[in-house]
Formats: structure tokens, C-alpha cells, sequence
């Protein structure tokens, strides 16, 4: 690999994210861009929620997993090089064969692989601005030489950049029908196991929304649903009462986005948990969309103020700060967004596409504005 190389490919990553591409387009081109870089026979990659770090969409290349599988190795056991490691520790990227000593066997997804011919995986965390937008998996075949240093080196100083694009392509939707039929909330239940009991029409027919490439096998084998489900089943009782830490928002095919969040059950079979699908509120997916923008948390609130129609002193006085202040966060703003004015900001941003109205709060919970990786 040559340093002309890499700076072709971080060239391509910086072009695409320009593109207005959605999630799934940008990491079929990028994949095909890795390869020349980093040669490998399947892949995979993932989004997440910023806040909770529960997976919300899938597009796998030459590999099949469920979502039974993925949300086991990920959120309910021990295992080496656990994306949400990666992202938390800040390495970013690790590969199988160093970071087990040569002793693959060592990894117990990998021993689950066992006889369908995976050899070495190159993971990386895809963080921005120390939040964590998705993740990613390389993958060769058993008959191919392993992942270098250089391999791991070179993914890790593209991962920023990588990290940049799926935040800003979480916000373009992938081309398919839009739903015109209202649908109220679905529910999934699950044993204590994990194995599915029951799943409502409504859950069935949002599962179908959410974006997995290739679809699950069954609706219950849903990435995001399992996700939840695994997270839910893996707290201790008592430790998350508000149970933030079992949310997620996803954006579906359509452009609209669910709110799925998981709950033990009482009353029922000890250890039964529940996932619960439902249209997502404005309040709900308004910092997420703020934090795929590059908002800070001041810059959000500014844009809650502008939104709701208040001045330049209004939002001075609101946050006790001058005007000049104000001035320069807005301009700072309409940067991150692209727009020119306020009109554009309110109109074309928040409103039309993505929130029919933004309430801030100012109690909002920690964990809807957490970064996922302290």
C-alpha cells in the first residue's frame, strides 16, 4: 500500500460524503474504494444511534448474519474487539489476528464462524467529533493471508473521515415507496432466552421499513429490534430506570423515522423483555438530527430559539450572551447546514424534511444527548 493510495482513497471518501448520497449508496462506494487499499472477499456495515449505540440499519456484502447472532457478540458477551471497544477506548480499529495473538479460535464469533470458511476480520468504529455514528467489518476467507499493521494503520486514519460521511448520510433516505397507511406501535416479545414469543402486525410491517441489506430472514430477526432486545436483557434491573439505554432512532427507507425501545416484563415469565416500535416524535429525533449536522449543544439550542421565531436579542437574552455571540453561532450554523439564512435554516432543514416543529427542553435526558463512547 502506497501513500498515493491512501491519498486516493481518502479523496474518494471526501468526495462522496459531498454527494447527498444515502447511508447504503455511500457504503457500497466506499467498500469498493477500501478494497483497493485494504483487499478483502466481504464486508459489512452498520449505523447506530449516537446516544445509545444500538445498531438501527445493516447493509452486509457477501455475508449473512442474523440479528439474533450479531446483537449477541456484541451486547451480551465478552469477545475481542467489540466495535462499541473500539469506540470507547478510542484504538478505532483492530484486527482479529493481532489482537488474539495469532489464535483466531480465541474469538468466539469467530469460533461460531467455525465451517463457513472466515478467517481474518479488520473491525473499525466510525466516530466523529467523539460521537459514534456506525461501524464497519472486513472480512477474508480462511484461504487468505491475514490483515497487516498497515492495513489496520490505514483504516484507522480514514475512520474520521469514514465517520463523516455515514453522520451526514444518515440524513438523506433511501429510495423506496413512501408509506401513506398510519400504522400505531408495534411490539415484539421475547423469553428470557431470547427467543421470540410473539410479534404484532404493526411491528411486522415497520420492521419492514427499517433498512437491512439483506432483509432479515424472519421480522423478528430485525438488526435494530435485536439489538434492543439483547441491550434490554443485559442490564441489570434497577440500574437504568428511565431506561434510556434501550432506545434507538431509525430511519426508515421512506425518510420518516421509529423510535424502538425495549422494557422487561412483569407479571409474565421472569426475564421476558418486550421491543416496542413507534412512529418517532419530533422531540425525539431532533438531536439526533442536530448531532448528524455537526451541532453543538449551544448551537442547537440557538436553532430551538430560531425556530421558534425569536429575535437575535430574544436569543440573547434567553441565553444570556451578547448579540454578537448569537451572530456568529448563527453563522457558524448555516455553515454545518448549508443554508444562507434563517428562512432556509427553519424551512428547508428542520421543518420540511425532518420535524414538523422542535420543542427544546430543558431537561432533556442525558442519554438522548450522550455521546455513546464515554
Amino acid at each position: 500500500m502506497t501513500q498515493s493510495a491512501l491519498s486516493r482513497v481518502r479523496g474518494e471518501i471526501a468526495h462522496a460524503a459531498t454527494e447527498q448520497l444515502d447511508w447504503v449508496s455511500y457504503s457500497a462506494r466506499l467498500s469498493a474504494a477500501l478494497r483497493t487499499v485494504i483487499p478483502h472477499d466481504r464486508c459489512c456495515w452498520h449505523t447506530v444511534d449516537p446516544g445509545t449505540i444500538l445498531f438501527t440499519g445493516s447493509v452486509n456484502y457477501n455475508i449473512e448474519c442474523s440479528g439474533s447472532w450479531l446483537a449477541h457478540y456484541e451486547y451480551e458477551v465478552e469477545d475481542v474487539d467489540k466495535w462499541s471497544f473500539l469506540a470507547r477506548s478510542g484504538r478505532l480499529a483492530g484486527a482479529l489476528s493481532q489482537d488474539t495473538h495469532g489464535d483466531l479460535s480465541r474469538c468466539a464469533r469467530n469460533r461460531s464462524h467455525e465451517g463457513y470458511g472466515i478467517g481474518d476480520e479488520l473491525r473499525v468504529s466510525l466516530v466523529a467529533d467523539g460521537i459514534y455514528w456506525g461501524a464497519a467489518s472486513f472480512l477474508r476467507n480462511a484461504d487468505q493471508p491475514w490483515f497487516t499493521t498497515q492495513h489496520v494503520q490505514a483504516i484507522r486514519a480514514l475512520a474520521p473521515a469514514l465517520a463523516t460521511g455515514i453522520r451526514r448520510s444518515t440524513l438523506h433516505a433511501v429510495e423506496a415507496e413512501t408509506i401513506t397507511d398510519h400504522y400505531g406501535p408495534g411490539v415484539v416479545v421475547f423469553d428470557a432466552g431470547g427467543n421470540p414469543q410473539s410479534v404484532s402486525p404493526a411491528a411486522e410491517r415497520w420492521i419492514e421499513e427499517i433498512v437491512e441489506i439483506p432483509p432479515p430472514s424472519t421480522p423478528i430477526e430485525s438488526k435494530a429490534v435485536q439489538a434492543i432486545a439483547a441491550r434490554a436483557r443485559a442490564i441489570t434491573p434497577g440500574t437504568d430506570p428511565l431506561e434510556l439505554a434501550v432506545r434507538s432512532r431509525v430511519r426508515t427507507r421512506s425518510g420518516s423515522w421509529l423510535l424502538l425501545y425495549g422494557t422487561r416484563l412483569s407479571g409474565a415469565e421472569e426475564g421476558s423483555t418486550a421491543v416496542i416500535i413507534q412512529p418517532a416524535t419530533p422531540h425525539e429525533i431532533a438531536p439526533v438530527i442536530a448531532l448528524a449536522y455537526g451541532l453543538s449543544q449551544r448551537e442547537c439550542r440557538i436553532t430551538a430559539l430560531c425556530i421558534q421565531g425569536r429575535s437575535t436579542k430574544e436569543m440573547a437574552r434567553a441565553m444570556s450572551l451578547s448579540v454578537y455571540t448569537i451572530q456568529d453561532h448563527m453563522k457558524s450554523i448555516f455553515d454545518k447546514t448549508g443554508v444562507r439564512s434563517r428562512g432556509e435554516l427553519v424551512g428547508q432543514i428542520f421543518l420540511e424534511h425532518y420535524v414538523p416543529r422542535w420543542e427544546y427542553a430543558e431537561s432533556t435526558p442525558a442519554g438522548w444527548w450522550a455521546k455513546g463512547i464515554d
